[in-house]
């Protein structure tokens, strides 16, 4: 009983924290109806807004930055105390999230070549330009497979919002700077949240 009820907080507080983002990709397309409006729209509202699109760029250069500092105190602080569930966690952290996010997620970007916003209609499948590395979203894989883990592991409520707020403002400048389409972040979402998975899964104590 004291598993169940485990791991139903664990899909709630993942449920909570992926409602931002999942909840913004619905909206764009209830209000578009497809990604060439969307992005026609954004790429529009970010050049009448250069101030808007300065913060985008901001948000999108060093949002999955703030979580190196996060993870090298885990590690840091699990040698120096010598406490194997922060050293585990801040190891399994790096080894999924290079598989994942990194690995991973720049295979199927040139397996797929899917052009980004603006560039064509036409996939090149197997192209290493980055014109045709859209699907799917990097950032938004590697700042799900970031605040997850710290979502699954601490379990409280004002931390979950915060860090599924953070995330989705950090996927959706992606969209807004139309350097990637809705689904392209929508698919990187599904990534994170299995590297989240992973990373939470793998690093438990036995």
């Amino acid at each position: 009983m004291i598993r169940f009820i485990h791991k139903y907080s664990s899909i709630c507080h993942f449920i909570l924290a992926s409602f931002p983002l999942l909840t913004a990709l619905a909206v764009i397309f209830c209000i578009f109806g497809n990604e060439a409006a969307a992005t026609a729209w954004f790429k529009a509202h970010a050049q009448a807004n250069p101030d808007y699109k300065f913060i985008a760029k901001i948000i999108t250069d060093f949002g999955n930055i703030v979580f190196y500092p996060v993870y090298l105190w885990f590690l840091i602080t699990g040698i120096r105390q010598r406490k194997k569930s922060r050293l585990r966690f801040a190891l399994v952290y790096l080894t999924v999230q290079i598989i994942v996010s990194v690995i991973t997620v720049r295979f199927l970007k040139i397996a797929i070549g899917r052009p980004r916003p603006g560039e064509g209609t036409f996939f090149e499948p197997y192209s290493t330009r980055g014109a045709y590395n859209s699907l799917p979203s990097g950032h938004t894989c590697e700042i799900y497979g970031a605040s997850l883990p710290l979502v699954l592991r601490y379990k409280t409520l004002l931390l979950t919002l915060f860090l599924g707020l953070f995330a989705a403002t950090v996927a959706l400048s992606r969209i807004y700077l139309t350097w990637h389409h809705p689904s392209d972040v929508f698919f990187g979402w599904m990534l994170g949240s299995v590297a989240g998975f992973a990373i939470h899964l793998f690093s438990k104590e036995n």
